[in-house]
């Protein structure tokens, strides 16, 4: 693999920045973007789960967790799996449990706003619920995972349509998963178990599909997730092959991420250096590149408000940053 930290392709600039996390974050499986700095992660582990608050900055080194909302149970405000999370204008934080097949919705305090859902197969009923996004009306979509359909909802959870059902053809899933939605109300869903991508209108609409099972630059191994940042280009989470494609808005191909992690975040950098047994492992090992790399993917979002892409690199417990440079100028030397 090619170690590039900062890449230039197709008139488009990516700067690797750093790497969050370390034990803090493990059994961090998504991520969500809150007011300013405000980051919430989905975070799932063998008893439950909760949502971790962190604060990430744009200067590496510039995280705090702030606290954790909602405890491992099944009453009011608890989990058992929770698996995505979305934020609406409100900064209310909606939250999917596949479980409990239910959504909770929290305000950015961690108070208990309202719960909705229930295992089934009718209008706002799930099975499996996974990926969920909200648009800029505040229209919540929910990726209905084993209904093998997307559901749209008001944010009390009240149904307003659903399209989809098990299939491979245009606009059919099977077990879709990670859902998004661009400033135009484009729906974007990775189609988890097809291996591809999907692009609806807000109504629904089939537009366009991107991959098939495989490992070439447009195709997929499990896709996990999909964001869209403002220019239009896509980022489609590819599970099992261990990297995040990108594509243009019409699925061209532009790159792939595969994981620049060569320093070690923040924390684990003082669990290294408080472990001696650990640091010298790590000293005796021929090389450390296969732990800059990312390891099962689940999760990615592109925050605007810093032009950065956050993938989340699940099974190292951490999320890895990379830039995207509007400004970039190509230094000149003279020698």
């Amino acid at each position: 693999m090619t170690n590039m930290l900062t890449r230039i392709v197709s008139n488009r600039v990516y700067d690797f920045s750093h790497v969050v996390g370390g034990r803090q974050l493990t059994g961090i499986v998504q991520v969500a973007l809150g007011d300013g700095d405000d980051v919430y992660l989905v975070m799932r582990r063998r008893n439950g789960g909760n949502l971790t608050k962190l604060t990430i900055g744009p200067v590496p080194g510039d995280e705090e967790i702030v606290g954790q909302i909602g405890k491992a149970g099944s009453g009011p405000g608890e989990f058992v799996w929770p698996t995505s999370a979305a934020v609406d204008s409100n900064q209310n934080i909606y939250v999917t449990d596949e479980w409990l097949h239910r959504v909770t919705v929290f305000d950015q305090d961690g108070n208990l706003v309202r719960t909705f859902g229930e295992q089934g197969s009718g209008e706002g009923q799930f099975d499996r619920p996974s990926g969920i996004a909200v648009d800029g009306e505040d229209n919540v979509f929910v990726s209905d995972t084993l209904n093998h359909r997307v559901q749209k909802l008001t944010p009390e959870g009240e149904f307003i349509a659903a399209w989809g059902c098990k299939g491979d053809g245009p606009g059919e899933f099977d077990s879709p998963w990670g859902v998004t939605t661009d400033g135009s109300g484009a729906v974007y869903v990775a189609d988890h178990r097809n291996h591809r991508m999907q692009k609806f209108d807000s109504e629904g609409d089939f537009l366009f599909s991107i991959g098939s099972q495989g490992t070439g630059e447009d195709q997929f191994d499990h896709p996990s997730d999909v964001t869209v940042d403002p220019d239009g280009d896509i980022y489609v989470c590819d599970w099992v092959n261990n990297r995040v494609g990108c594509f243009e808005s019409d699925g061209t191909p532009v790159t792939i991420f595969t994981g620049d992690a060569q320093e070690l975040s923040k924390w684990q950098r003082q669990y290294v250096a408080g472990n001696p047994d650990v640091y010298k492992a790590r000293r005796r090992v021929y090389t450390l590149e296969p732990e800059w790399r990312f390891a099962l993917p689940m999760g990615v979002v592109f925050d605007e408000k810093n032009s950065r892409l956050m993938v989340v690199d699940s099974q190292r417990h951490r999320i890895q940053i990379y830039n995207k440079l509007p400004d970039y100028r190509d230094p000149q030397f003279n020698i």
